[in-house]
């Protein structure tokens, strides 16, 4: 079990520096669109496009299962600090079963609303430019696919005695600045 907590770790690793990637992309994308629409009166033809279906969507979709590796999900635990330990494990192990469901259907659902859409070719009309935008649809069943791997397995690792074999640490804000 530890190699496929390494191997689910080394994916989501991969894959959320892709997220960060888009990330700059954007960036970069945007900025020069600006110059390129206010000191050269020439912007750059489906920017919005590219920008809203293919940086925005992999930035949104792809890191989801690094969050949940790194447990870097938004949690409250007012309540369930002050529960017994069992209980709070079992509640946590609720939730991944809960998560995995929810994932699972997510993943299976929007995957078959991307194959419909690459069977029709989707694609966006901008300006003089036709771009296709079915790719797109394949990366919320790919965030979410993997989302639910990961949680599969912490949630089957919850009952094995051994360490896990994903990466959980976090960067800390003071190893980030060494002032």
């Amino acid at each position: 079990m530890f190699a496929i907590g390494r191997f689910l770790s080394k994916i989501t690793n991969v894959i959320s520096i892709i997220g960060g990637l888009a990330i700059a992309l954007m960036m970069f994308h945007i900025t020069a669109d600006v110059v390129g629409r206010y000191f050269f009166n020439k912007p750059i033809p489906g920017t919005i496009t590219i920008v809203s279906y293919y940086y925005m969507s992999i930035a949104a979709f792809i890191p989801l299962a690094f969050a949940e590796q790194k447990d870097a999900h938004i949690s409250v635990e007012v309540i369930t600090e002050h529960m017994p330990a069992w209980l709070r494990h079992n509640l946590e192990r609720f939730a991944m079963l809960c998560s995995l469901v929810v994932f699972s259907f997510l993943a299976v659902r929007t995957f078959g609303e991307a194959q419909k859409k690459y069977s029709m070719g989707a694609s966006i009309v901008q300006g003089n430019s036709d771009i296709s935008i079915w790719v797109t649809y394949y990366m919320l069943p790919l965030g979410a696919g993997l989302m639910t791997l990961v949680v599969l397995y912490k949630l089957i690792n919850s009952f094995l005695p051994h360490e896990s074999g994903l990466d959980t640490e976090r960067a800390e804000a003071d190893e980030l600045d060494p002032d």
